[in-house]
């Protein structure tokens, strides 16, 4: 289970937290590097018909302006909000967006998961869909997304961006030390270069795998080591419960099966906490990160 976890964490990191175990694709390591033309938003043409093949993007469209989102990828996160009950679905599971379906809705806009899909995206390309792709790697490339979402529709992003500000309002500012751990197959940690790094960071939470550097082919995340944790041995520990989320205790359970668990500080201390996947290692959606962000103060300010 945990060797499963540890590989569905790095399928979601090559999409950069942009999706969710419902519309992601294994990556083909023979497909093509050719990098995908993107139109500027700087001075758009506007958009009235889009296609969102993540949820976030989805989330934000219809927080913007609902009647130009015309299609959306399958998400566990946005199936059961009935915000999105009306919207044509364009892929299910983890199957590539159906191209048939996408160029049945005649979109002006599609907005893509940087460095995937590219069979359907320069398709569409061609067929003159504009295509807007993007890396959600930090606080800033939210706003940005969000900022750049709001050009082509020709709105206002600002009640939306303050909204993201309101989430960061109460800074827990806490120096302990914290450690972010996934699956164990292998253990990763993410280090300040990925969107749970920058969480930590706007939040002023200690994290310490932020300067760290690795092997690891997954940009802003390194392999852990039992050894490395030991020399760590953080104050707090934050457990990830991957898709397909069980009980916290039962992510706590398998960790403790590990032959260094019973000699870290928190654990020693009962301070080891359990986050969800959607808010903290993949954004998912506007409301799964305030719900981290809530939480995370929650946490670091009754230490």
């Amino acid at each position: 289970m945990f060797y499963r976890g540890a590989v569905f964490l790095l399928s979601c990191i090559l999409i950069a937290c942009s999706t969710t175990n419902q519309n992601i694709s294994t990556p083909n390591p023979n497909k093509s590097n050719t990098p995908v033309s993107i139109t500027s938003p700087s001075s758009p043409s506007s958009a009235s018909r889009i296609v969102a093949l993540s949820p976030i993007a989805a989330d934000i469209i219809y927080e913007l302006d609902k009647t130009k989102l015309v299609g959306m990828a399958g998400s566990s996160l946005l199936n059961q909000d009935g915000r999105f009950q009306t919207i044509s679905r364009v892929s299910e599971g983890r199957t590539p967006p159906n191209l048939e379906k996408i160029i049945a809705l005649k979109p002006d806009l599609a907005i893509v998961p940087e460095g995937f899909y590219q069979p359907q995206v320069q398709k569409l390309k061609e067929l003159g869909v504009t295509i807007y792709s993007y890396n959600l790697n930090n606080w800033q490339s939210l706003e940005k997304l969000t900022q750049d979402i709001a050009n082509y529709l020709g709105v206002n992003a600002q009640p939306l961006l303050t909204r993201y500000e309101s989430f960061l309002a109460n800074k827990p500012g806490k120096e302990t030390s914290t450690l972010v751990l996934t699956g164990t197959k292998p253990i990763i940690s993410p280090n300040k270069n990925s969107w749970a790094g920058d969480i930590l960071k706007q939040l002023n939470i200690k994290n310490v795998t932020a300067e760290l550097q690795g092997q690891s082919a997954f940009k802003g995340y390194v392999t852990l080591s039992a050894e490395k944790i030991l020399e760590i041995n953080p104050d707090v520990i934050i457990l990830i419960n991957t898709p397909p989320a069980k009980a916290d205790a039962a992510v706590i359970s398998d960790w403790q099966k590990e032959s260094f668990w019973q000699n870290l500080k928190a654990t020693k201390n009962n301070q080891v906490y359990v986050f969800d996947y959607h808010g903290l290692i993949n954004a998912g959606s506007i409301d799964s990160i305030e719900k981290t962000l809530k939480r995370m103060n929650e946490v670091f300010s009754n230490l």
